[in-house]
């Protein structure tokens, strides 16, 4: 049976999270997707948010077809769990800094959820990133949204409110990495102790790649 999602309050502070030992108990995991099955599903979920997105009139990418790269065993993707079932995924990795950011930083790419559930999912997420990027010796996680219209217009301003709550920071508007107009997003790295006891990380830790350098 699947649990309802339950975020973490941002005060919750219960010991460094670590790769090498993961409780057992821990309700959600994060993990790499590793099999033809795992990214098939992954390929599945996206299908579904992008179909949910476009009845809505929110927009997709214009370019990529995202969920060919969720199906390519060479994309260094990840998905959220829940009790085996898949809620999101996404690829991260290490990045020397986007054309908008300076530094290094966990990048954050292709996040998608399922629909009925992206607030509490994404909360989910907001956590583990903050706290892998802070393991990783990391300050920043960085993320963008599709924004094809100005950032203080409905549904967008309403979405960009939910994620400062979460503790995202909006950098301004401008190209992605695809060339769609974007949302930039900031989140500092913070340690999490005890974060483990509710996700687990199964997941690679992400590298910086031949690719990352000349597409960054």
């Amino acid at each position: 049976m699947s649990r309802p999602v339950t975020p973490v309050a941002r005060e919750e502070r219960p010991a460094p999270a670590s790769d090498a030992s993961e409780p057992l108990g821990a309700v959600y995991a994060v993990r790499t997707l590793r099999t033809d099955a795992e990214r098939e599903e992954a390929a599945a979920l996206v299908q579904d948010r992008q179909r949910w997105l476009t009845l809505r009139g929110l927009p997709v990418p214009a370019q990529a077809d995202v969920p060919a790269l969720f199906r390519d065993p060479q994309t260094k993707s990840a998905g959220l769990f829940e009790d085996g079932k898949l809620l999101a995924c996404m690829v991260p990795a290490r990045d020397p800094g986007l054309s908008w950011g300076e530094g290094p930083c966990l990048r954050l790419g292709r996040v998608h959820t399922l629909p009925d559930q992206s607030d509490d999912i994404t909360r989910l997420i907001t956590l583990w990133a903050s706290d892998l990027a802070a393991r990783q010796s990391l300050p920043l996680v960085r993320a963008e949204v599709l924004a094809r219209h100005a950032l203080q217009a409905e549904p967008m301003a309403a979405l960009l409110r939910r994620l400062t709550d979460m503790g995202w920071d909006v950098r301004g508007s401008g190209p992605g990495r695809e060339g769609d107009r974007v949302a930039r997003l900031e989140l500092t790295a913070e340690h999490r102790p005890g974060l483990s006891a509710l996700i687990s990380c199964q997941a690679h830790v992400p590298h910086l790649t031949a690719d990352d350098r000349s597409s960054a």
